[in-house]
This record gives structure tokens, C-alpha cells and sequence, in this order.
């Protein structure tokens, strides 16, 4: 393959008005590089792939490589590298860390003498340029390398590469022809793109393409749109690897599971109708569980989880961690306690081995017919500690009570707004005439109550725990019997040993740098408490 040296910039465009900054699509319309139905065309692709507009540009024919380098060179006054047309030596690439390389998107081109030729997606970002002249001794010279090439060589680079980079692979995985007709990937591919991406879940639905959630935020692959067939494909294959029953699924038209794919990892697994079609919805679980540090969670919830009895309640939406809070209490449980361990999950999501204590860990559907009847026979099986993947109905609610006033630690999740609303939750469950009871109950029984939410970072790589505490007391046990839960909230909203608001806990991020306010106002319950207590007020 030829291997032409880094290009000068030449001129494509005339003199004209600027374009808002960052607009790719309307500057290249103003340079008449591309028409603007060229640019609506792309434009509306996008939204059916999951792919760069210079890479669809390019793919759909509406410009050539080299003249959207030369607009690109143009435009930040440095020359430009083709890396479709480039081999770039393993030795070079190694001349910078890779972390550096994926957090600063710039690739090392060649080296001559003490000047390192670098590709950069921004080659006016003059910090990164200073940093690492500093750090390696050495002149940068900066050349530009579209967003949609550095990202075809990342992604080399994230797999085993031992040979350097090849500008031929690079073409083929930016821009290659993904035709109409093309197959859709194979359910092992997904699962293994799945992990590599390190997205929380991959979502298979008829009419788009097969799409990842990471950070919260739904990508499409480039890759063509399923069909009901092969949705209803996938569930039958995901069903046979999990020893289920397609025929069940075909009757109750949704399905909870979870399987094990051999080289791949462990996956909850859930299958549901939508418009005379199958949708799945698959979750990666992590086989090593994150330490309390990793999760953000703090250490007290150690000594709570160490209770010899008492009732804990994770609550939250859907999504936002209460399963994996519940997974590490578990695992502290069982690394430190000599005690009986029942579980009762929809499905097992995490696979506990057996420590200091014994772990049974019971299925609905499978192992038992219900959480109710799982409870009914608990008390036979000699429980230390009983965890419920979710309390949902009050035969249950009574027998856990019951578990936690009698010397077992209960720990469960629910979905609810906050930690007080829980309490509400579980009393309004119940007839009138036995609510005084049940209220009474929870306030002998109850250690602790969390609320969480996953909020999006700062960067928008990931999530960050926001945590709410609601610590029993017998200032808070007394409330409790009284029906007064409000005033919890009411007159312990700015925070107390007992009770610390999600809303201290979002604007502590704010402060800390580490999510931007308007996410955190998003989750705040209290907007005008959250408001304050950042010291920024909007309308």
C-alpha cells in the first residue's frame, strides 16, 4: 500500500458567512462541498445507524475522502492525515500510553527525530498538545484526523492489536458497505459487542437496528434494522440456552431470565410482545462484585448489613442500582457472618459462592411458584438472613415483618419515590383496620431505608450513585407510630444524623464537580432545597 506523507491544506471554500461552530453538515452546505438535500438525506440516515454524518457522507457518496480532509484542514489551519492510506508502526503507537490515546482521541502518526506527528480530532486543543511535550520531551506537531477515522482507529486499538495499524482495516471498519441486504449479526456478536462496549444493556426491538444503552443514553449499531424474525430468533435462542420454555413466553407474553453465555459473561434476560413482535431488553451482570468504594456506597451501610436482625429497603426506579446495593450487602454478609443466607430472586442475577456463610439462592418460577409461597416456607428453612429481589404484595410484607422482629435480618427492594415513601407504600398496602398494626411493626422493625438514583457524570461516560439515608430512631420510630411521616421530611430536609435528603447528596456531587446541575435537578425532589443548597437559582 502506498504511504503518502502528511498533507498541506488546499482551499475549498470561498469566502462566505460563518457557520454556527461545530455544524459539520451547515458548513459543509456553505463550502458546496454537499447540497442540502444531500445533507437532509444523511441527516435523516442518521437516525436509523448509529454512525458518524462525515462517515455517512462519505459512504453515501456525497464527498470523497480526501476533499473532507482538505475542508477539515482548512478549517483549523493545520495539515492532514489520510489514515485510510496510512500504516503506522506498533512501535510509534507505543510511544503513548493507550489510556492517553482514548481519553485525548489523538493517535501518534511517525516520528522524526525529536518532532512526533499527531493526529488529533481537535488539533487546537493546545492543553493536550503542551502536556504531552512536557511529559515526553519531545515537539508535537498536530494534524488533523476526522472524528470518524480516529474512531475506526480507536476501536483497533481496543481489541488484541500486536501489528500496528493498517489503513485498509481503518477504511473498512469506518466506511465499509453495509448494504440493505445485508444479514443481521448473530446473537454471540451483540453479547460480545455488549461487554466490549461496556454498555449496561443491549436493546433488540423490530424496525431499528440492534442498540446499546451506555451512560444512560440509547446508541444505535451501524448495522441494518431487524426484523420480527429475527427478534423472535434471538428470544428462541436465548430461551434454549437457558433451559426455558418458549412456549410459557408464547402464553404469558413476557419472560424474566438469566443465562450464561460461555466466554461472554452472565445476563438478565428480558423478553416481551410489542406490536405482534418480540422486544428484548438484555442487562450485562458483572461476575465480580464492586467493592463499596466502587459503588460509591458509603461504609456505615457495613455495620447495618452486619445487623443480626432488623428490615432494610433499597428503593429507586427501575435501573438505578438497588440490585447490585443488594448483592454487596450480601456479599459482606457472607464474607463476614456464619449464618444461613436465603434468597428469593426474579431471576438469580448474581451467582454468590458460598464464604463464612451458606447461600441458597431460590428463583421464582423456577425453584419456588412465587415470592408469596417462597415466604410461606422460609421460616422451615432455618434463615439467618432473608433477602426478596422485590416485596410486592402484603402476604409477603406481614411475613417479612414478621422475620425481622423475630431475629432474621430482612433485606428487599421496591420501587419507590424516596425513603418515606416507602414507609407509606407498605401501610396503605393494608386494610384499614390493620394499618395502626403494620405501622407499628415497621417502626420496631426498620434499621434502614435508601433511595437511590444513577445520575449521568459530568463527562457523560457514565453513571454516579446519589444516595438518600433514612436511619431508624426512636425519634423517627415515634413519628412513625404517629402517621407523621411528613414532618420526617419536613423538619430533617436540610439534613440530620437520621435523615439525609437525595437532595444533599445530588447538590454534594454538583459541588464535587462530578455531575452537571441541571442532572441534578432533574433527580432532586426538592428542587428549591437542591437550589440552595448549590447557591444557583432558576426561573
Amino acid at each position: 500500500m502506498p504511504q503518502p506523507s502528511v498533507n498541506q491544506s488546499r482551499s475549498t471554500t470561498s469566502t462566505s458567512k460563518p457557520t454556527p461552530k461545530g455544524l459539520l453538515g451547515e458548513e459543509l452546505v456553505t463550502s458546496k462541498l454537499i447540497t442540502r438535500d444531500q445533507l437532509k438525506q444523511a441527516l435523516t440516515r442518521r437516525l436509523q445507524v448509529e454512525m458518524p454524518l462525515g462517515s455517512l457522507l462519505i459512504k453515501m457518496g456525497f464527498v470523497s475522502t480526501d476533499d473532507m480532509l482538505a475542508f477539515l484542514s482548512q478549517k483549523f489551519g493545520v495539515p492532514y492525515v489520510n489514515i485510510f492510506k496510512k500504516n503506522i508502526p506498533q512501535d510509534v503507537i507505543n510511544l503513548i500510553p493507550l489510556e492517553k490515546i482514548k481519553q485525548y482521541k489523538i493517535l501518534p502518526i511517525e516520528k522524526k527525530e525529536n518532532t512526533l506527528t499527531l493526529g488529533m480530532v481537535s488539533p487546537q486543543d493546545f492543553m493536550t498538545i503542551s502536556d504531552l511535550e512536557f511529559t515526553m520531551g519531545i515537539k508535537i506537531r498536530p494534524v488533523v484526523v476526522p472524528f470518524f477515522m480516529m474512531e475506526a482507529a480507536l476501536s483497533l486499538l481496543n481489541s488484541n492489536f500486536e501489528d500496528g495499524i493498517h489503513g485498509d482495516t481503518v477504511y473498512q471498519i469506518a466506511v465499509e458497505d453495509k448494504s440493505e441486504t445485508q444479514t443481521s449479526p448473530k446473537i454471540e456478536a451483540l453479547l460480545a459487542y455488549l461487554v466490549k462496549a461496556e454498555a449496561s444493556d443491549l436493546l433488540l426491538t423490530a424496525g431499528v437496528p440492534p442498540s446499546i444503552k451506555v451512560a444512560g443514553q440509547v446508541k444505535r449499531l451501524a448495522t441494518v434494522s431487524l426484523t420480527p424474525a429475527d427478534c423472535e430468533l434471538y428470544a428462541r435462542e436465548l430461551i434454549s440456552g437457558s433451559d426455558g420454555d418458549w412456549d410459557k413466553f408464547l402464553q404469558t407474553s413476557d419472560m424474566d431470565f438469566a443465562a450464561t453465555i460461555s466466554n461472554l459473561g452472565r445476563f438478565r434476560i428480558n423478553l416481551y410482545r410489542q406490536r405482534h413482535s418480540v422486544s428484548i431488553t438484555i442487562r450485562r451482570l458483572h461476575e465480580r462484585l464492586p467493592s463499596l468504594k466502587e459503588l460509591r456506597l458509603p461504609e456505615w451501610i457495613r455495620e447495618y448489613a452486619l445487623k443480626p436482625q432488623g428490615l432494610i429497603l433499597v428503593s429507586g426506579p427501575a435501573g438505578h442500582g438497588k440490585s447490585t446495593t443488594l448483592c454487596a450487602m450480601i456479599d459482606i454478609i457472607n464474607t463476614n457472618r456464619r449464618c444461613n443466607i436465603i434468597t428469593l430472586e426474579d431471576p438469580v442475577e448474581y451467582l454468590h459462592k458460598h464464604k463464612k456463610s451458606n447461600i441458597n439462592q431460590r428463583e421464582i418460577g423456577r425453584d419456588t411458584e412465587s415470592f408469596e409461597k417462597g415466604m410461606r416456607a422460609i421460616f422451615r428453612q432455618a434463615p439467618d438472613v432473608i433477602v426478596i429481589g422485590e416485596l410486592r404484595d402484603k402476604e409477603s410484607f406481614e411475613i417479612a415483618l414478621r422475620a425481622a422482629r423475630t431475629g432474621c435480618l430482612v433485606i428487599s427492594t421496591m420501587n419507590a419515590a424516596n425513603s418515606t415513601a416507602v414507609i407509606r407504600m407498605i401501610v396503605n398496602m393494608f386494610p384499614q383496620n390493620q394499618q395502626n398494626l403494620i405501622t407499628m411493626l415497621l417502626a420496631d422493625a426498620l434499621l434502614l431505608s435508601l433511595t437511590q438514583r444513577l445520575v449521568i457524570n459530568r463527562e457523560k461516560t457514565g453513571v454516579i450513585l446519589a444516595l438518600e439515608r433514612f436511619t431508624n430512631s426512636n425519634r423517627i420510630a415515634n413519628l412513625i407510630r404517629e402517621g407523621k411521616l411528613h414532618q420526617i421530611r419536613a423538619q430533617m430536609e436540610t439534613g440530620c444524623e437520621e435523615f439525609t435528603p437525595l437532595d444533599l447528596s445530588l447538590a454534594e456531587l454538583y459541588k464535587e464537580g462530578r455531575i452537571d446541575f441541571e442532572d441534578g435537578l432533574m433527580y432532586s425532589m426538592n428542587k428549591e432545597l437542591y437550589q440552595d443548597v448549590t447557591g444557583i437559582h432558576v426561573k
